[in-house]
This record gives C-alpha cells, sequence and structure tokens, in this order.
C-alpha cells in the first residue's frame, strides 16, 4: 500500500543569496502562512527569488504542485520580465501559478480604471498614449477639476500624481503620492517633463487619466480577496495624497488598519463584491473563477453619492503581483483555497 505524497506549494517573494541560502521559513513575512499550510497538511518551502539566480528557482518551482507569488513590478530597481518568463514556463509544465502573468495583466495594471469606467464602481479615468496628447487634453480636463495620472503598472505610490490647476495663473498644484513628497507649484511643460519616462516603451507606454475623488479625505478602504471572497479589509485614515490645510505641509499618511470580514462599516462593500462586482469585473475582463488570484486586493475611496447609490464607492487600483501584509482572517480562507485547488489537480 502506497501513501499519497502531501500537495506541496512554494511561497515566492524576493531576495538576496543569503536568504535563499537559509530559506527559513521563520524569518520570512509570511511565516504564519508557513505554520498555516503546515496545519493543513500541505507541504509549503520558501522559493527566495532574485534574477542572478532566476534558473535555479526555476528547477525548484519544477518540483512542487503550486507556487504562490509576492513580487512588486518592480522591486529594488529590477523589473520582474524574467520572474514572469520563469512562471509561464513552469505554468506550462503544469505547475498552478497564482497570480498568473497573464491575469496580473488583465487584473493588476491601471489598465482596469478605464476598463471599467462605466460600471457601478467606475469613474471617469481615460488612457492617456502620449506627451503630445497629455499636453493637448489636460488643460481642459483640469477646468473641470483636479486630475491623478497614474503610471501604467507600479506600486507604493510610484508614479501617481495628483494635479490641479490654480485660478488665474499658469501654474499646476502637483503632488507626487511617493511617501515623503510635498506639493510643488509647476508648469505644464515642466510637468510634461515629469511624466516624460512614463510614456517610455518599457513603461508601457501611456498613462492613465482620473478623476480626482474629494472624498478621499474620508479614507481609504482596501477589500481583502481570496479567488472571488472577501476576507477582510484594511482602512487607511490619510494616505498618500489626503490634501493639505491652507498654508501646512501635507499630513503623513497614517498606518493601515487591517479587519476581518465583520464590521458593520464594511458590510454593503462586501455586499457588492461578493454579489456583484467580481462577476461584473470578471465578465469585463474575459477572467473565469479559475484565473483569478488566490489573494488579490480592491481599494476604494468613497465617492460623491447619486440616486442610485447614495453610498458609492469608486475603484482607485487593484493589487495583484504582491499583495503582503493582509489581515490575518485571509490565512485561512488562502489555505483552504490552494489546497482545495491543488487536490482537484492532483487527482
Amino acid at each position: 500500500m502506497t501513501t499519497a505524497r502531501p500537495v506541496s506549494v512554494a511561497l515566492l517573494y524576493p531576495g538576496d543569496r543569503a536568504a535563499r541560502n537559509r530559506s527559513d521559513p521563520a524569518e520570512s513575512r509570511f511565516a504564519p502562512l508557513f505554520t498555516a499550510f503546515a496545519a493543513a497538511g500541505v507541504a509549503a518551502e520558501p522559493a527566495v527569488y532574485h534574477d542572478d539566480f532566476a534558473d535555479e528557482v526555476a528547477a525548484q518551482l519544477r518540483g512542487v504542485d503550486a507556487v504562490l507569488v509576492w513580487c512588486n513590478p518592480v522591486e529594488a530597481g529590477r523589473r520582474r520580465d524574467r520572474l514572469d518568463e520563469v512562471l509561464r514556463e513552469i505554468a506550462q509544465a503544469g505547475v498552478f501559478v497564482s497570480a498568473h502573468p497573464d491575469t496580473i495583466l488583465r487584473l493588476g495594471t491601471k489598465d482596469v480604471l478605464v476598463e471599467t469606467r462605466d460600471l457601478p464602481f467606475g469613474s471617469d479615468a481615460v488612457r492617456v498614449d502620449g506627451l503630445d496628447e497629455l499636453a493637448a487634453f489636460l488643460p481642459d480636463r483640469l477646468r473641470h477639476g483636479a486630475r491623478v495620472l497614474k503610471q501604467y503598472r507600479g506600486h507604493s505610490g510610484l508614479g501617481v500624481w495628483r494635479v490641479e490647476r490654480i485660478e488665474d495663473s499658469p501654474l499646476l498644484n502637483v503632488r507626487h503620492a511617493q511617501r515623503g513628497s510635498g506639493e510643488e507649484r509647476i508648469d505644464l511643460p515642466a510637468l510634461l517633463q515629469r511624466m516624460a519616462p512614463y510614456f517610455e516603451p518599457t513603461e508601457g507606454g501611456h498613462m492613465i487619466d482620473q478623476a480626482w475623488q474629494p472624498r478621499l479625505v474620508d479614507g481609504m478602504v482596501r477589500a481583502y480577496l481570496v479567488e472571488d471572497r472577501v476576507t477582510g479589509f484594511g482602512h487607511q485614515a490619510i494616505n498618500a495624497l489626503y490634501p493639505a490645510r491652507t498654508g501646512e505641509a501635507a499630513p503623513m499618511p497614517g498606518p493601515r488598519l487591517y479587519h476581518g470580514v465583520d464590521p458593520p462599516q464594511f458590510q454593503a462593500l462586501k455586499r457588492l463584491l461578493e454579489t456583484q462586482w467580481i462577476a461584473q469585473l470578471q465578465q469585463r475582463l474575459g477572467l473565469t473563477r479559475a484565473q483569478l488570484p488566490m489573494l488579490w486586493d480592491c481599494d476604494f475611496i468613497l465617492g460623491e453619492p447619486t440616486a442610485d447609490q447614495p453610498e458609492r464607492f469608486v475603484l482607485c487600483e487593484i493589487n495583484v503581483s504582491s499583495v503582503s501584509p493582509f489581515p490575518p482572517s485571509s490565512i485561512e480562507p488562502l489555505v483552504a483555497a490552494a489546497k482545495a485547488r491543488l487536490v482537484l489537480r492532483t487527482d
């Protein structure tokens, strides 16, 4: 009589050679997740990744049933192009990959704001395909209110800029969402010079221009999901583009406070996501349930109420590449969903 081997999963996250040589789950930020997988009978192992030893990591991943990936689009100055090649190759070899690079390109870039602008959680968002186009159309859009320019793919506020017209002045109020950035007054040519790198082909060749949401002062809500179920929330009262009071510097971003699925203030959003919005998002982007990431999140800002939506949530971005940290309430559903997916694949 033979005993079936346990299903196995690698948790991939960036690190250097020393971290890979140690490969110690206890020292990683995913230590509770490793523990939860072990308790569920799933053999989980670290897969510390760097481009310098990509082939070595690829060989490791061919020996597991699944890999769950945490790696930003740009990590320590490096893009994840080589990693995406590795992940596509092992997925073709039969290893389950989450999130698959193709899913990230559909779901986890700022293009999703344009794709969904007419859905209930959408807003006025347009794609800008070059500096000439930005110069031609941004001034008119600014006459109707502030705008937020977003690079195609990024994280941590990088490449996200709030731009506002100053009445009776050729200057603009401009602020980068990167932590520590202050508000500046510059003219349109200077703004275009700042935006030029985001239109390079290596950076996606375009930007997204989204209408500013005045209710950002009420905070940002992040809904964490495992596949198509909400598993927790994060709330950040003061965030990167929180406006400054007149004559004062903008406040530094505050902490994100994590919650489970039960707080009453988030129940309307949870219900909308699970009963309508995720299905609408899948249909619009052409994603099946099986293509949804094991773990992902959606950032929402409160929008201006309408007759149909007295409490309105506006999508700000979707994070897929590296959702961390996440509330403890997401761990058990993530382990259960991954194990169920693996059991189906290995039966």
